[in-house]
């Protein structure tokens, strides 16, 4: 025969936990964010289980009757128990921000700003999980995630961080080769079925088949196409957002100042039910404060005029 658990409601012993600590119901209301009524109403539920009053009910004071006096250090030393042990797990939970991104986002951006985020908050370790699969939160150990898109997942918190914009890069020397957009389809293009390609010769007013050449180089990130074309083995086309440190040093150089974009973003994105942890705010606060401001954009998806000219020549 199964055994029936035969424990009272956890609400009529928390109830009544408060209320023996502090021989007061009004207190223990006030601190359970309950009415005075509510706990009377959940102490009743538990004398009626027992069988036995808890409380010996005085014009001016509270008591614990003998049965009262009985169940009071088991259950007060039970929520203890609780507490302490819920505190130390929230505790480690906090002490440690496991981020989920994509290798370009954590290499080109948030790699070099994360120690700034460190020394702010130096009781949080932080954890990458570099990955381009989209992440079950109810599933996978990660508290945030940079996501690519549009900022519309169902039951997630999303902020954007950086628009996708997209923009010809190359090297220095490969630079001097180049005065117009049509000069770029004499150079090796990186990722040349890239959709991105299409959109901004088309753009550029350059007729441009993507599917035009099978060989070529075919990278699966930013990351490696700007690492390629900083050796001058090709033009990569690249969000400029990742690579101002690159343009401001020379490394790279942007030839032309037309800039597009297809509305997409990356997001720091989170389930709203956590929205509050503490671990969660500081990173989203702190993140949110290094994000660049986004430019504007015309309806065909420009975000900078083309004046035509190259730069730097």
């Amino acid at each position: 025969m199964a055994l029936v658990d035969r424990l009272p409601p956890l609400s009529a012993l928390r109830a009544f936990e408060a209320a023996a600590r502090h021989l007061h119901f009004t207190r223990a209301a006030e601190e359970l964010g309950m009415t005075q009524a509510a706990v009377s109403y959940q102490i009743k539920l538990l004398e009626e289980r027992i069988g036995a009053p808890l409380f010996l009910r005085q014009p001016r004071q509270l008591a614990l009757t003998e049965t009262g006096e009985r169940m009071a250090p088991g259950i007060i030393e039970s929520f203890a128990l609780m507490r302490s042990t819920f505190a130390a797990s929230q505790a480690r939970a906090e002490a440690l921000l496991a981020i989920s991104t994509t290798q370009t986002f954590a290499t080109e951006w948030l790699a070099p700003r994360i120690g700034g985020f460190q020394i702010e908050h130096p009781d949080i370790a932080v954890k990458f999980d570099i990955d381009t699969r989209l992440v079950d939160f109810s599933r996978d150990a990660v508290d945030v995630a940079i996501r690519a898109g549009k900022g519309n997942w169902p039951g997630l918190d999303a902020h954007l961080l950086i628009r996708a914009d997209f923009t010809p890069m190359l090297s220095p020397r490969a630079a001097r080769q180049v005065r117009e957009p049509a000069d770029l389809l004499d150079l090796t293009l990186i990722d040349r079925n890239d959709v991105w390609w299409s959109i901004w010769f088309e753009a550029a007013g350059v007729s441009f088949d993507g599917a035009g050449k099978e060989s070529g180089l075919r990278l699966d990130s930013q990351a490696l196409a700007a690492s390629v074309a900083r050796s001058g083995q090709g033009v990569a086309i690249l969000t400029p957002a990742f690579y101002v440190g690159d343009l401001a040093h020379g490394s790279l150089v942007q030839p032309f100042p037309l800039v597009c974009t297809r509305g997409y973003g990356y997001y720091l994105v989170y389930p709203h039910g956590r929205r509050n942890a503490p671990h969660i705010r500081a990173f989203r606060n702190w993140i949110l404060a290094q994000a660049p401001p986004v430019p504007p954009m015309t309806s065909a998806g420009i975000v900078t005029p083309m004046d035509g000219r190259a730069e730097g020549g």
